[in-house]
C-alpha cells in the first residue's frame, strides 16, 4: 500500500489571537466554450459540484497508526501527526451528518470501515486547518488522501459542532457564503492578510485571497440574496470589514444551519418519492426533465457483459451509475458531457442477477428536438 507520510515545515506554536478558520481546497477550474449562452454557462457553474440526488456518500474515519505524515518543525525537528481521533471527536462528525439527513434531504450518508468503500475520508491532523474539497471534487483523489481535515479537536471547542456541519456542507457543493458577491462586503485586504497569517492559520496571501477576499461566482450561491447566518459563513472580529459600516465591529453569525441553509438544501435534494422505471435493451427512455432536475432508471441485465447507456439530444448531462449492495446504491462510475460537443456516455461491465441504478441530471437543454437515454 502506497505510504501516507509527506514531509512538511508546520508553523511555531504561540498563543491563538484570531479564529481558526476553514479552507476550500483549490482544485483546476473548468473550462468552458466562449461562445457559451449566459444562461448555458450559469446552468454547468451551478450544479457542477453537486451530487446527483439519491447518492449515498460513505465516510471513513482514518484509523491505523500509519495513517498520517511527518511535517518538519519551525525548530528543525520532524514529528509524526497523525490523521486519527477518538470516539468523542469522531461523534461529533457523525452528529453533523445526522443533522443534515434530518433536514429529509435526498441524500444518505453512511460510515465504512474500509476507506476503500468511501468517497469521504476523513483526518484530524491538528495544525492542518479545517478544510474539504467541494462536493463531487472529492472523487478525483485516491483511498489514502484525506478529503476533509479537522485541526483542532471537535470535541473540545465550542464551535466543535457548527465546524463540522461547515465542512460536510462544502462536500455537498456549498461554498463560503461570505464570499458571495451579493454580500456587498469591502475588506481591509491588508488587515486580513495579516490576520490570517498568524496562529493559529498560518495562511499564504494566496490562500487567504482564494477563501476570504476573492468573490465567487454569481451562479455558485444561493439565490440572489446573502445569508449573514448561513453555516457556510465565518466569524469576523472587529478591524477585518471596511463595509457595510455596521460590520465594522465584527460579523458573528447564528450557531447552527440557519433557515435558509434548510431551505435551499431541500430545494436542491429534495427526498426520493418516485418509483424508478427500468431501463431496457433499446429502449429509449425519454428527458422530459427540466434545468437542475433529474430522471431514475433502474437496469437489471439478463446477461453478465459489457453495455453501453447514452443520452441523445442537445443537453448537457451528469450521468452516475449506482449498484444496489445491501438496499444502497454504491457509485460505480459517472461521465459528465457539461459544454462538451458530445453526450454523457458509459461503457462498463454489469452482471446478471445485481441490480443497477442510473440517475441522469440535467444541466441544461438546447432548443429544438427529442432527448433520451438508452441501453445497449
Amino acid at each position: 500500500m502506497p505510504s501516507n507520510h509527506t514531509e512538511e515545515t508546520a508553523a511555531p506554536e504561540s498563543g491563538i489571537s484570531h479564529p481558526a478558520y476553514c479552507s476550500i481546497k483549490p482544485a483546476p477550474e473548468p473550462q468552458f466554450e466562449s461562445d457559451l449562452s449566459a444562461g448555458h454557462l450559469e446552468a454547468i457553474i451551478t450544479l457542477r459540484t453537486k451530487w446527483v440526488n439519491g447518492t449515498t456518500l460513505h465516510y471513513y474515519f482514518f484509523d491505523r497508526e500509519s495513517d498520517g505524515r511527518f511535517r518538519t518543525m519551525s525548530d528543525g525537528s520532524r514529528r509524526f501527526m497523525p490523521w486519527t481521533t477518538n470516539k468523542a471527536e469522531k461523534d461529533v462528525v457523525r452528529a453533523a451528518f445526522a443533522k443534515w439527513k434530518g433536514l429529509g434531504i435526498g441524500l444518505n450518508f453512511v460510515e465504512v470501515d474500509d476507506r476503500h468503500d468511501a468517497e469521504v475520508r476523513i483526518g484530524f491532523e491538528r495544525w492542518d486547518g479545517y478544510w474539504s474539497y467541494l462536493g463531487r471534487e472529492i472523487l478525483e483523489f485516491g483511498p489514502n488522501e484525506r478529503t476533509m481535515n479537522f485541526g483542532q479537536n471537535l470535541a473540545e471547542v465550542a464551535d466543535g459542532p457548527d465546524t463540522a456541519l461547515h465542512e460536510i456542507g462544502h462536500t455537498l457543493g456549498l461554498p463560503h457564503e461570505h464570499q458571495s458577491p451579493f454580500a456587498g462586503i469591502d475588506w481591509d485586504e491588508e488587515a486580513v492578510y495579516d490576520a490570517l497569517a498568524g496562529r493559529p492559520n498560518f495562511w499564504s496571501r494566496e490562500k487567504t485571497y482564494h477563501n476570504i477576499i476573492r468573490k465567487i461566482s454569481p451562479d455558485e450561491v444561493q439565490g440572489s440574496n446573502w445569508d449573514r447566518n448561513s453555516i457556510m459563513h465565518y466569524s469576523f472580529e472587529e478591524g477585518l470589514i471596511d463595509k457595510p459600516e455596521e460590520l465594522r465591529n465584527g460579523l458573528h453569525p447564528d450557531p447552527g444551519l440557519s433557515q435558509r441553509d434548510k431551505t435551499w438544501i431541500q430545494s436542491f435534494y429534495p427526498p426520493l418519492e418516485e418509483e424508478e422505471a427500468e431501463l431496457k435493451l433499446f429502449e429509449p427512455a425519454r428527458l422530459t426533465i427540466a434545468q437542475g432536475e433529474q430522471v431514475n432508471l433502474v437496469i437489471r441485465p439478463a446477461a453478465s457483459r459489457s453495455y453501453t447507456v447514452q443520452t441523445f439530444g442537445n443537453l448537457d448531462t451528469v450521468m452516475v451509475l449506482f449498484e444496489e449492495v445491501d438496499g444502497e446504491p454504491v457509485y460505480l462510475t459517472a461521465d459528465d458531457d457539461s459544454a462538451q460537443d458530445r453526450n454523457a456516455r458509459i461503457t462498463t461491465r454489469l452482471l446478471k442477477g445485481r441490480t443497477y441504478v442510473l440517475r441522469v441530471r440535467l444541466y441544461y437543454r438546447s432548443a429544438g428536438g427529442d432527448c433520451a437515454v438508452m441501453l445497449w
